[in-house]
């Protein structure tokens, strides 16, 4: 059985350099939709192709809502056994609210140039900006139990 250890960057990479080497149309715009994330929209896509036309990013990624805050409740073990918080904030937070904004990336789409793909080595190699997908339509399939709740939501409609 195969692994599944490729960054999906060097995936996207590579199926340029095939489309190139084939001589084939090579495509101004690239929008990747990955698989993983089923609940997507129509719309969610057509956000990504907005904001990308709008100009002053080299790709578009979607975000949403995130579960936990590094600032606030997540935390690193140290070899003694000790948790602190993964990012100690600069004052003290006693409440979630009071913690930076912070947001998951999602698998729902990116929008970028081929150009970017080729040339850079990571999404954060150059300008970012997002579109928000709400936390319904930004499932990412990891495991068997975020499948199970897809199958589950995707059943409701």
């Amino acid at each position: 059985m195969g692994e599944d250890n490729v960054p999906e960057w060097l995936v996207w990479r590579h199926a340029l350099e095939s489309i190139k080497k084939k001589g084939d149309n090579f495509p101004d715009i690239l929008i990747v939709i990955p698989v993983t994330a089923p609940l997507r929209t129509v719309d969610d896509l057509k956000n990504c192709l907005i904001e990308y036309q709008k100009g002053d990013a080299d790709i578009i990624i979607t975000v949403t809502d995130c579960h936990r805050n590094p600032y606030f409740n997540m935390v690193k073990i140290n070899e003694e056994g000790v948790a602190s918080l993964v990012i100690p904030p600069e004052k003290n937070i006693t409440r979630r609210q009071d913690a930076p904004d912070i947001y998951d990336v999602t698998t729902v789409a990116y929008v970028t140039t081929p150009k970017f793909i080729l040339e850079k080595d990571n999404i954060f190699s150059g300008k970012v900006r997002h579109v928000h997908v709400p936390i319904e339509r930004a499932l990412d399939i990891d495991t068997p139990l975020d499948l199970k709740i897809a199958e589950l939501l995707l059943s409701k409609k």
